[in-house]
């Protein structure tokens, strides 16, 4: 077995960091977060590769190539309309990227607004091709697991728990309506 042995990467300056961060966003949408953390193996180590990656960040968002507000628009209406995620769903992920709380409040906000979250599950089943729980000739043991494993999906995707067992009554399920996981707003 032959092993390679890494090239060790020269540390970037301030214009060499620049190049490789805007590089990084043509590919992706990033928040400032992670762009910051990419930006970190990159560059000089020390006070030095601070000051160059605050220098290359505020250049960045000046030139508005750089925005976790707009990162958290964009973001929340595609997993919206793409994903057909759930508002906690997507509230979680953008927690997770290190956007600021008051931003994520307000795109989430911004895009489920209005929005029927009973439906946007029943996209979301059609969309995963999720079955029925039960059916003909099915003990009542196997449908409370079927019953429970597509309930942990729609839970997962992000949906409230009244929006839950609005589809599940809608297929004929029966279901003992409880509080999930801190959900005040079950129907």
């Amino acid at each position: 077995m032959v092993l390679k042995r890494t090239k060790k990467r020269e540390p970037l300056g301030e214009a060499a960091l620049f190049e490789y961060a805007v590089r990084a966003l043509a590919s992706k949408m990033r928040t400032e977060r992670e762009l910051r953390r990419l930006m970190k193996t990159r560059a000089v180590e020390g006070g030095e590769g601070e000051r160059a990656m605050a220098a290359v960040v505020a250049r960045l968002k000046g030139l508005k190539y750089l925005s976790d507000a707009r990162f958290a628009a964009d973001y929340t209406r595609l997993r919206k309309e793409n994903e057909k995620f759930g508002r906690r769903r997507v509230q979680q992920d953008l927690a997770a990227k290190g956007v600021a709380p008051a931003l994520v409040g307000a795109a989430v906000g911004a895009a489920y607004d209005g929005v029927d979250e009973a439906a946007l599950a029943r996209e979301y089943v059609a969309r995963k091709r999720m079955k029925q729980p039960g059916g003909m000739g099915v003990s009542r043991e196997v449908q409370q697991k079927e019953t429970a494993r597509v309930m942990g999906r729609l839970l997962r995707a992000g949906f409230s728990a009244g929006a839950i067992f609005k589809v599940l009554r809608e297929w004929g399920v029966e279901v003992e309506e409880v509080e999930l996981e801190g959900d005040a707003d079950v129907e």
